[in-house]
């Protein structure tokens, strides 16, 4: 964090410049770091966390779930959008939603790891077209499978 607070937009580039909208996405790291300074001030409360520049939650889920803290959500990235309604979990295309909807129904104790898993079940395996179906091991209890 200290190194990222003394760094410029060109000094990032090269290490970002493949992620889409990596023009924003380095103006809130450098904007970020400036308000952190150090690893020690990294905060970790979801509420704390969306208070800083391009941290929503997602962002914030992932970070308490690296810093091992109490989850306060789950992780939902676009694979989880796309995965939890084919299991019947959650519906619609809101990740908020989709998150308020998986809090509802899965234990606490499991929302640290139960975006993460959903996340790589969709980028293996629930592939938005051509899904591995053979390969899926949830495929038991997949809305979207037993519709096929």
């Amino acid at each position: 964090m200290k190194s990222l607070a003394k760094a410029d937009a060109e000094a990032l580039y090269p290490f970002v410049s493949k992620i889409r909208n990596f023009g924003n996405k380095t103006k809130w790291l450098l904007e970020l770091a400036q308000i952190v300074k150090t690893d020690k001030n990294i905060p970790l409360s979801m509420e704390e966390l969306t208070k800083l520049p391009g941290v929503g939650r997602k962002s914030a889920n992932v970070i308490m779930r690296e810093a091992k803290v109490e989850a306060e959500g789950i992780i939902v990235d676009l694979h989880v959008v796309r995965v939890a309604p084919r299991l019947g979990i959650a519906n619609g295309i809101d990740p908020k939603k989709i998150e308020k909807q998986m809090m509802e129904v899965l234990p606490k104790k499991d929302w640290g790891e139960a975006g993460m898993a959903l996340s790589f079940l969709g980028r293996e395996i629930c592939r938005p077209t051509d899904p591995k179906h053979d390969a899926c091991m949830m495929k038991g209890v997949c809305e979207y499978y037993q519709q096929q």
